[in-house]
């Protein structure tokens, strides 16, 4: 896939994103089918944190200095350490929103990225700046997956009606 394809689609998902998680009411991003997944509220924060912490600092790293080690990085352990339950739904779309943004216009502004530059992981061996880049995206994907699976099921929960008409999940 071509780089800027996938800078593209990172693009596109920031729509997507946006218009997956706009409107809603504190009972639909609070809810949980269980209590050991994630509502709404905590996947658009862990969302932010990734964009940031993660994803678009160490694409940055590898391409700029891959023999420096990576930042930590704690996605799990952030969920309580940063408090997600306790942060405003809206306020942390707007800023994820911002940040994706911000994503895409360093993306749009590289010259000649060395793409194949590589971090020498010590368990994961050679991690290219397009290895990190794919990620970002697939990364999105799986998050859009989650959201439109949790939507589902707080339809189902809330409707109280068989969705097996829909077809088959």
């Amino acid at each position: 896939m071509e780089y800027n394809k996938i800078i593209q689609e990172l693009t596109r998902n920031k729509l997507v994103f946006k218009e997956l998680l706009t409107g809603l009411g504190q009972e639909e991003y609070l809810w949980k089918q269980n209590p050991d997944k994630w509502c709404l509220l905590e996947i658009i924060c862990h969302l932010y944190d990734e964009e940031r912490e993660d994803f678009r600092t160490r694409t940055k790293q590898v391409l700029e200095s891959p023999e420096l080690p990576l930042p930590k990085i704690d996605p799990v352990g952030w969920v309580k350490e940063r408090n997600y339950l306790q942060q405003n739904f809206s306020q942390k779309l707007d800023d994820f929103l911002s940040e994706r943004e911000q994503s895409v216009k360093w993306l749009n502004s590289l010259e000649n990225p060395k793409w194949n530059n590589a971090y020498d992981h010590p368990k994961l061996g050679k991690m290219t700046a397009k290895l990190f880049l794919s990620n970002w995206l697939a990364h999105d994907y799986l998050h859009i997956r989650q959201i439109t699976r949790l939507k589902f099921d707080y339809l189902k929960y809330k409707s109280g009606e068989d969705l097996s008409y829909a077809g088959n999940w």
